[in-house]
């Protein structure tokens, strides 16, 4: 196994605030060996640093450098698209503060984009503003297509159902960043500094972890520790290059620190 990896978090690292089994001691070995690796997570409403906070009181002991949100690809390709721009914001924290560190002003008008992202503190009225801004020529983004987010309590609407509420009321579609998209994909690749040969992800989620790795060539490994059941990959017309219990049983099969370097 060589190269560098991409990894799911929720899911994959830990389900809900509960470390799964190994994952800690998954991470202090790539650390350890120096392989290259970044989290991926679609979840738009932590920063880095929250992410960092969350994994440390797991046991997982990571840099901001290693983390990836959609948040952070939402700001930066919007950022490509144009340059210090204008977003109407209906998300929480860690997207309002990637857009900013990535020279876009947060507007209540006339923005160029609507950027939905998850969150809880949300009301129809800010839905109304949106599709009138929306109407008005403002494009939708979406910094991801998730339809529901998991909790300890069970589902909660994500962004892709606020998403296609808007779709609805507007007869536009969104573009969406995070996985599987490739635009994030691309980005957390090149970010490591790997070649597409190089790059494995690993996640949970057929749908987004494991679409988004085999429509960008990437080596795909599936974990049965989150949202998907071995029986269940006969639904797909596409597939993990490899299935197992958990990230654990990754550890003995990583390169010596020599081979790594």
């Amino acid at each position: 196994m060589d190269g560098g990896f991409l990894i799911d978090m929720d899911g994959v690292m830990y389900r809900g605030n509960q470390l799964i089994p190994g994952a800690d001691r998954f991470v202090a070995e790539l650390l350890a060996r120096e392989i290259p690796f970044l989290f991926l997570t679609n979840n738009s409403q932590r920063t880095r640093r929250d992410m960092v906070v969350k994994l440390r009181r797991l046991g997982i002991e990571v840099s901001d450098e290693h983390i990836f949100t959609c948040a952070m690809a939402t700001a930066r390709f919007l950022a490509a698209q144009k340059p210090h721009g204008t977003a109407y914001v209906i998300g929480e924290g860690g997207l309002l503060h990637a857009l900013h560190h990535n020279g876009y002003s947060v507007v209540d008008h006339d923005p160029d984009y609507v950027v939905v992202g998850e969150g809880r503190v949300f009301s129809f009225e800010m839905m109304e503003a949106a599709v009138r801004m929306i109407a008005a020529g403002a494009k939708l983004v979406a910094t991801n297509p998730d339809p529901n987010c998991p909790t300890a309590n069970g589902p909660r609407p994500g962004c892709g159902a606020v998403v296609a509420m808007l779709e609805a009321a507007t007869g536009r579609k969104a573009f969406s960043v995070g996985k599987p998209s490739p635009v994030m994909m691309r980005m957390a690749r090149k970010q490591l500094g790997l070649e597409t040969a190089q790059t494995t992800m690993i996640g949970d989620t057929m749908e987004t972890d494991i679409l988004g790795g085999v429509q960008m060539g990437y080596r795909t490994i599936l974990v049965l520790t989150g949202g998907t059941r071995r029986e269940d990959l006969a639904q797909y017309a596409f597939r993990p290059d490899e299935v197992v219990e958990s990230v654990a049983d990754l550890i003995t099969r990583l390169p010596a620190p020599e081979q790594a370097a």
